[in-house]
């Protein structure tokens, strides 16, 4: 079967025809869909919170977001920004963590996760806590008393956290609490104990600082024998012993002279 080619100009308007009509399917397509997504149906028509939501309720969210979350309740389903909702959330006292998911066909699902608290950064009563990370952020518990204080460069404060574990530990062998750790600007290290007695620490890394505290703790019980009275402040820094102050007695232990008992 024979074929003619058909003429340049009749095929160049047909090629220039079907990309109109090509366009305007494109363009149709795309007026229907912005109505779609557009559509009251698929506006967000709640907000749905799991997970840690102890310190958290319906109420708080509303009294937080005040104006900020009306714009995202007004938006689409398909087209509202996750991360935005997220980083709201995140922004509410307590929240450490925030997932959001759609849920169809007009939800989000909202998923904490809070911080667990374990002790003030700064002083007791600060506003300001430090999580099981190490991590300082804002809020006020409900049991603050019972919490034991950090301080230092905030920079620091997961360094602070981890040396707390360990001497705090170390300290309840004895039934001796530990209550306050600080790293000072200059970076020495200082602790009180729940008895009221002050321990400079000095400088140094968590083995070197480890090492001084069981030096402490493993002549304690002799000289508390030995002694009568509450002890009031330790010095750790001496490179063979340690110095301490009881009431009534002030005593230094190391390889020199024998201990010198003074009156008060």
């Amino acid at each position: 079967m024979a074929t003619t080619d058909l003429p340049l100009d009749i095929r160049l308007m047909a090629w220039i025809t079907r990309a109109l009509v090509a366009v305007l399917v494109v363009l149709g397509l795309g007026v229907v869909g912005n109505w779609a997504v557009r559509h009251p149906l698929w506006s967000v028509q709640a907000i749905t919170v799991h997970g840690d939501v102890a310190h958290q309720d319906a109420v708080t969210f509303r009294a937080h977001f005040a104006t900020q979350l009306k714009p995202t309740l007004s938006a689409s389903f398909l087209t509202v920004d996750l991360e935005q909702v997220k980083r709201l959330f995140e922004s509410v006292p307590w929240v450490r963590h925030a997932m959001v998911q759609r849920e169809f066909p007009n939800r989000l699902r909202v998923t904490l996760q809070e911080h667990e608290a374990v002790a003030w950064w700064g002083e007791s009563g600060s506003g300001q806590l430090v999580n099981r990370d190490g991590q300082v952020f804002d809020a006020s518990p409900d049991d603050g008393d019972s919490l034991p204080e950090l301080a230092g460069p905030t920079a620091q404060s997961a360094e602070v956290w981890q040396l707390y574990q360990t001497l705090s530990a170390e300290f309840d062998r004895l039934d001796l609490g530990l209550v306050r750790l600080e790293l000072t600007e200059r970076g020495s290290w200082r602790a009180e104990l729940d008895s009221g007695a002050r321990m400079e620490l000095g400088r140094g890394d968590e083995t070197e600082l480890l090492a001084r505290v069981r030096r402490f703790t493993g002549t304690l019980s002799q000289l508390t024998e030995r002694y009568a009275g509450a002890l009031q402040s330790v010095d750790l820094r001496y490179p063979n012993g340690y110095a301490l102050r009881m009431r009534g007695v002030t005593t230094v232990t190391d390889d020199g002279p024998a201990p010198k008992k003074t009156t008060r």
